[in-house]
C-alpha cells in the first residue's frame, strides 16, 4: 500500500514539474512573454517620444510664422522677396 501511494505521489509531482516547465502556460513561455514585453514597451517608448516631437512641432507650425518660414527656408529653398542667395559650389 505505502509502495502505491509513494508511487503514485512520484507521478503526480513528475507531472506537475513536466507543467511548470514545459506546460503550455510554463515558466519558459512566461519567460518569453516577459521579454516581449520588454522589446513593446521599449518600442512604445520611442514612439512616445516622437509623437511628443511631433506635436511640439504641429504646435509650432500652428502659432508662429517663424516656424513655417524656417521650414519653407530649409525643406523647399524658398528666400524672401529683397534677399540675396548665394550657393557655392565646391571645385574638385
Amino acid at each position: 500500500m505505502m509502495k502505491v501511494l509513494l508511487i503514485s505521489l512520484s507521478i503526480l509531482f513528475f507531472g506537475l514539474q513536466y507543467k511548470l516547465w514545459l506546460g503550455e502556460r510554463s515558466i519558459r513561455v512566461l519567460k518569453n512573454l516577459e521579454a516581449e514585453l520588454a522589446l513593446q514597451l521599449e518600442h512604445n517608448e520611442s514612439l512616445e517620444s516622437r509623437n511628443a516631437r511631433i506635436e511640439t512641432e504641429i504646435m509650432n507650425l500652428k502659432n508662429g510664422l517663424e516656424a513655417v518660414e524656417e521650414r519653407a527656408r530649409s525643406e523647399l529653398g524658398m528666400i524672401k522677396e529683397d534677399e540675396l542667395f548665394y550657393q557655392l559650389i565646391p571645385v574638385h
